[in-house]
């Protein structure tokens, strides 16, 4: 079976009558690879699915149904990431810590009070050298298993 696009996702009241009317295979696909357009993987039951997506579709998420007929659904679980969550506990900490992993280029992600993580914070891949650092200089963090909302990726830049 080739997949080219994405039919909805399980977030969506749509996408949830579509999961919970139909037996679901789940897909299970790590972070690095929400990144490639062409793939080839396997659900949790065993059907061989490739992924086929056109340069301008969105990446996959954590939830989208792939494939749906009368009786079956296949749906994208993404699964955890080792991460590690940041939360200094001032502007000036903050600007610090980004401006001090940003010239690593280490892909960061953030977050306000109103997230999953109930607080405003900056999320990356865990990297024990960015342990060392956040310990070095007593800035809280965390390291978690989460799914994040998009996968991390280098943004392309020049000097």
């Amino acid at each position: 079976m080739i997949i080219t696009k994405v039919l909805g996702n399980t977030a969506s009241d749509e996408g949830a009558k579509i999961a919970t009317s139909r037996h679901v295979e789940t897909l299970n696909i790590d972070g690095p690879a929400l990144l490639k357009r062409i793939q080839r993987l396997t659900t949790d039951h065993g059907t061989e699915i490739g992924i086929r997506l056109s340069p301008s579709a969105p990446l996959l998420h954590d939830g989208d149904i792939v494939h749906f007929d009368e009786a079956n659904a296949i749906v994208v679980k993404v699964m955890p990431t080792d991460v590690l969550v940041i939360a200094p506990p001032t502007i000036v900490s903050m600007a610090f810590v980004a401006h001090s992993l940003g010239n690593r280029h280490l892909p960061a992600q953030f977050f306000g009070k109103d997230s999953e993580y109930g607080t405003e914070c900056m999320v990356v891949q865990y990297d024990h050298t960015v342990v060392e650092f956040l310990e070095h200089h007593s800035i809280p963090y965390s390291r978690q298993e989460r799914v994040v909302p998009e996968p991390f990726r280098h943004a392309e830049h020049s000097h």
